[in-house]
Parts: structure tokens; sequence; C-alpha cells
């Protein structure tokens, strides 16, 4: 899928970048607006060159892999960037297959790609054998200038979509929101749960995730904003996981205790936000026990909102 803004001509050559971006994170900004400047001292259009799906679940569907976002999420994000152009190329074995010169010949009769950034680690064509040597070398045979960008650390240390995952199942919230630039956000529609939270005190919105290779971060209490799609916004906890004190191991479930809201959210898509990481999930004695500690995590979490 490719697409352009009004005022870029639809063969006008490009300076590209390439990679799949999961999570849109700021190593991945750090080169993006590198391909903008590049691009514009060399009078041509920027853009960023994606794979729909991700060539781990190609190459290896048997092995689960989870993402930081959905082909539509990234779409979104890539975008926000300002980025002249967005192109998704469908990932497939038969890709997979051609060589590293093969793969930039497309890109250069193709889509017109006249300049590349490669990322520090990033390594394409058949069994990923050749380097960036290589892919320099090539380019000039095509006619395009091949450029190498730097791993991006911050003071929160190196920037990866693999590192971003890691702390995210850490429960190591507060890091992945930081690499990222922004919150962590899940997507899914309302649906009919099991009533347990009205019965507590504290009713909720049971959340299925719309994309099924969406990673969920570490059980636990989470403060949020969730915002519809007309784009309210309210502030919220939410829950992930089993829900212990229940003794209901297979109610496993990802559900959002929506504050200052009522009415009927059955159906309707929602986006959570995840602001802060407050506490694992917990085994309490009794169910007063629970609510007590409900009651506690509102409070703390309308105080982390407010501020």
């Amino acid at each position: 899928m490719t697409s352009r803004p009004t005022d870029i001509a639809p063969n006008q050559p490009l300076f590209a970048t390439l990679g799949v971006f999961d999570g849109v994170h700021l190593g991945h900004r750090a080169v993006i607006a590198r391909v903008e400047a590049e691009a514009a001292a060399r009078r041509l259009a920027s853009a960023v060159i994606s794979f729909r799906t991700h060539p781990q679940q190609v190459l290896h569907p048997e092995v689960p892999f989870r993402l930081l976002t959905s082909p539509d999420e990234r779409e979104a994000l890539l975008r926000q960037t300002g980025v002249d152009q967005v192109i998704f190329l469908d990932f497939t074995r038969e890709m997979s297959m051609l060589s590293a010169f093969d793969f930039l010949r497309v890109l250069s009769s193709q889509y017109r790609v006249k300049g590349l950034i490669i990322g520090y680690d990033h390594r394409f064509g058949h069994n990923r054998a050749e380097g960036f040597d290589d892919y320099v070398k090539y380019g000039k045979e095509l006619g395009m200038e091949i450029l190498h960008a730097e791993e991006l650390v911050t003071d929160a240390g190196p920037v990866s979509s693999s590192i971003i995952r890691k702390l995210l199942l850490q429960g190591d919230l507060a890091t992945a929101n930081h690499l990222l630039s922004y919150p962590y956000t899940l997507h899914g529609h309302v649906v009919n749960g099991f009533h347990v939270g009205r019965e507590l005190g504290f009713p909720t919105a049971n959340i299925d995730i719309d994309y099924p290779d969406k990673l969920i971060p570490a059980n636990g209490v989470y403060a949020v904003q969730v915002v519809r799609t007309d784009g309210h916004r309210y502030g919220g906890m939410l829950n992930i996981g089993n829900r212990p004190t229940l003794n209901r191991p297979n109610d496993y479930c990802i559900e959002a205790n929506i504050f200052d809201f009522a009415g009927n959210l059955y159906g309707e898509a929602l986006a959570v936000e995840l602001v802060q990481y407050m506490r694992p999930e917990q085994t309490f004695a009794t169910i007063e026990a629970l609510q007590a500690q409900l009651v506690t995590d509102e409070a703390s979490i309308r105080k982390i909102l407010a501020e």
C-alpha cells in the first residue's frame, strides 16, 4: 500500500528507510528524521518502507510472535511523523528468497528509491548473508545511495522493539513508554464479561483486543486513559490477568473500570493508553480485602492522572 500527499508527485524519486518499525519508537523516529533531512537536501520525497506482516510471522509461523503495534497502528504512527510517503510491502516467502541485490533492484525500479538509510542492525536478502558494505556496492550499481543509521542510546539505554517488548512483559511500563515516546496502547472492543466488577462495586468494561498478535503487558493493575471513538477521554484503572482472589484461573481478562462514566459500552471500540503500572495481581484473603485495595488503587490512580 502506498500513500502520497497531494503535493508529492506519484513518480517523484524517493529517499527512504526500510524496516518493520514495530512500535515506531524513539530509535525509529530518529532514523525517520534523518531521512526527512537527507531527502530535503537532495530535493527528493521522504519515505518509510515497511512490511505489513513481520518477517518472523511468515518464516516461523509455528512460533508465537507478539508485536507492539498492529499494521494499522503502525501506519497511523508513521504518518504522524510527517514523512511524505508510507509504503507497505507484503512480505512473503518468495520475497525472502530474493538476494539483497535483487531486493534493492525492486526498490530502485518499482519505487524509484534513490537513497536508502539502513538501520544499524538491519540485514535483508536471502538468509541475511550480506552486510552493509555489500549493500553500498549494490547501491552504486543501481544508482542508489546507501547510508548507515547509528544505534540510538538514551539515558535509559539502547532503544529497540525487542527491548521494549521485554520491558512491558516485566512490568516496566515507565521505561517502555519513555522509549516509545508515547503511552503503550491497547485497542479493542467491549464484550460481555463475567459481571464480577459490578458485584464488587467497580463495574468494568471487558476488552477484547482487536489484533490477535498484540503484545499484552505484564499482569497487574494499571493507571490508564480510555479514549472513545468520538475522542472523549476518561481516566480509569485497568486489570490484566486472572483475578486470583476470585479463584477462577480460566477467567483471564483485560478489564477497565472507567472513572466518572455511566452508560452502555458493549460493542464499542476503545483505545486504552497505559499510563503507569501500579502493582502486580495479588491474592487477597477475602473479597472485602480486595474491595478495600480497589478503593486505594482508585484514589492513587486518580491522583496520578490529575498530575
